[in-house]
């Protein structure tokens, strides 16, 4: 279906969408409004937080994208949540995480998700790197991803610079390849160590400002997977609309699940780690996720530092995905969302 649609959508133009499709089993479900076809050679670079030029998208509608991906069990919350409410949104996946976690990248894509790329492992100052360097990251990216996937044609051409560290010689490169280069036009500062109930209420007070746009999310943090749910509830209550951007051309339905991955298994993966943290100190961004690549060796699992804070406390974890953690939602009610405790937009 996926790829007769996105096949049809290039007979017409640059730009095409269709209408949303039913949720089956939630007919209040959010949704997914509309699906918008761009063709990459008329979007080099869209996103107003750096560039003239954004998504054509109408009052009240947003593009829900997530960057550095995956890591269970959060991509699988994040999932989760999504599916829940029939949305579809946009990743760009860091290729060592793709690589040591093929079946969520597949899950992912199965799930009717576009999957672009987001460097090889995240430099965190990629404008600093050389050409040869930020190429080589690009590409390599590229590279895990198509592997984890199994089939070239089911990336797309997105990709979104690591820390938004533009240059003039990385975007020309980035264009060369026909790639389209993501920024955003929102940011929710769920890389910084606040709590989901921030995370939604930054999230939603700039959407607020801008009326629609392309909010960018981490689904590598424990408190974007706890925000989620209620971003989406929020955003329905206030009459937002999302749209899901795939590239023109032809792409799979769906690619081959893996069964008996190694990132379910009983060691509880990711470990965590207790951090204790001020709201008033910011984290810089830091992605601690280095794995080999070669399948003969034995795979370093990423370990995720877990985030503690008041309001949500320690979060547990199971093998599959969160563990009991019922008691954090009743002892932390979401209250109506009025200006945010922290304001001005950093990354």
């Amino acid at each position: 279906m996926r790829s007769v649609l996105v096949l049809a959508f290039c007979l017409v133009g640059s730009i095409a969408a269709s209408a949303a499709e039913p949720c089956p089993g939630n007919p209040d479900a959010l949704g997914t409004s509309r699906v918008l076809a761009i063709n990459p050679a008329d979007f080099a670079r869209i996103g107003s937080m750096q560039y003239t030029k954004t998504l054509p998208l109408e009052d009240h509608e947003v593009v829900i994208t997530f960057d550095d991906g995956p890591i269970p069990p959060f991509t699988n919350a994040v999932l989760d949540a999504l599916a829940s409410e029939c949305v579809r949104a946009t990743y760009f996946l860091v290729g060592d995480m793709a690589r040591a976690y093929p079946s969520i990248v597949r899950r992912i894509y199965n799930a009717g998700h576009t999957v672009g790329t987001h460097s090889q492992n995240h430099p965190l100052a990629f404008q600093r790197l050389s050409a040869a360097k930020a190429e080589r990251q690009v590409e390599t990216g590229i590279e895990s991803v198509d592997a984890a996937l199994g089939d070239p044609k089911a990336i797309s051409p997105f990709f979104r610079i690591p820390g938004l560290g533009r240059t003039n010689a990385i975007e020309s490169y980035l264009a060369s390849k026909s790639l389209v280069t993501w920024s955003a036009d929102v940011v929710a500062d769920d890389w910084k160590r606040i709590g989901a109930r921030e995370i939604v209420r930054r999230a939603i007070r700039r959407l607020e400002e801008k009326g629609r746009g392309i909010l960018l999310l981490h689904d590598i943090h424990p408190a974007t997977a706890l925000a989620v749910p209620v971003l989406l509830k929020e955003l329905k209550q206030r009459g937002y609309r999302v749209v899901h951007v795939v590239a023109t051309g032809e792409h799979p339905e769906s690619v081959p699940d893996l069964l008996g991955a190694s990132e379910y298994n009983k060691e509880g993966w990711p470990r965590v780690v207790k951090a204790n943290v001020s709201r008033d100190k910011p984290a810089k961004v830091a992605l601690r996720h280095r794995v080999t690549n070669d399948s003969t060796t034995k795979r370093r699992r990423p370990a995720v530092a877990g985030l503690h804070e008041s309001g949500f406390g320690h979060i547990g974890f199971g093998n599959n995905g969160f563990g009991n953690n019922a008691d954090h939602w009743k002892q932390n009610q979401f209250k109506p969302f009025g200006a945010p405790r922290g304001s001005g937009t950093s990354f």
